[in-house]
């Protein structure tokens, strides 16, 4: 039932708690204990366990007939992609990022924006037996990552102020924002980014942008190179840079996005 709260809004406090719930359980890959859940969002066992049941019956929740943890599971992620532009993104995706997968030897990821972060939607593991990738679901750094960078230097301008200040609220940290405005005219100049992973040795990302029938960054297609000390990758560098454009291409071209209709548009 829905009561009235203050300031003429409304609350359903069980539709709060669920979301609660899904919430604390993206931070815990683990999964939780229902007493666990409690203790995380300081609420009673009892406010939870209900919700936590339901959640579980209707298929939003798995438990775990080992542990009796709780984590979230794919029926959320694909009512996302059902009522969401990102199935459009991910079926014009998946067929470009497999084919770059084997092309390279590489894995590759697609990333869209999810409030101030990045959100892994798409992923394509690379066919052999070394490789390295990120987990679909995976929340990226949007003011410090290769993806990240790609998708501000190409979104609208009006929203990348917001998003920029979203993110620091976030993190609770400012950043440079000159230092970032460079950085972004120079990824909008040249059309793409690259940079060595500051955290995995070894690894370049590249990322490229992947835009829509109106122009606007969708996401952004990125591939973690991972350059091998025996020189035995399937391509070089360079090789893998190109057919990663290629792939950004085909993508927007599959979206709808087509620069010279937009060139003419605009003139």
């Amino acid at each position: 039932m829905i009561r009235p709260g203050p300031k003429g809004t409304y609350a359903a406090p069980a539709i709060e708690k669920a979301f609660e719930i899904l919430n604390m359980l993206s931070s815990h890959p683990d999964g939780a204990l229902v007493s666990e859940m409690a203790t995380y969002l300081d609420r009673s066992v009892g406010e939870l366990f209900r919700i936590v049941i339901v959640l579980e019956q209707l298929g939003y929740l798995q438990k775990s007939a080992k542990s009796d943890r709780y984590t979230v599971a794919y029926q959320l992620l694909d009512l996302a992609y059902r009522a969401t532009p990102a199935q459009n993104l991910v079926d014009a995706a998946m067929p470009e990022m497999r084919r770059l997968a084997l092309d390279t030897g590489q894995s590759c990821h697609l990333v869209v924006l999810n409030g101030a972060q990045g959100l892994v939607i798409a992923r394509e593991e690379n066919p052999g037996t070394r490789g390295f990738s990120l987990r679909l679901g995976a929340t990226i750094d949007i003011l410090r990552s290769c993806s990240g960078h790609v998708i501000l230097a190409f979104l609208a301008a009006d929203r990348v102020d917001p998003v920029i200040a979203q993110a620091e609220a976030l993190q609770d940290a400012a950043i440079d924002r000159a230092m970032l405005t460079e950085r972004l005219a120079t990824i909008r100049s040249r059309g793409f980014d690259r940079r060595t992973s500051p955290i995995t040795h070894g690894v370049t990302d590249i990322s490229f942008p992947v835009f829509g029938f109106d122009g606007m960054a969708m996401g952004a297609l990125t591939i973690p190179f991972l350059e091998l000390i025996d020189g035995s990758q399937k391509v070089d560098f360079e090789t893998g840079q190109t057919l990663l454009r290629g792939a950004a291409d085909a993508i927007s071209a599959t979206l709808g996005f087509n620069p010279q209709r937009l060139s003419r548009q605009s003139s």
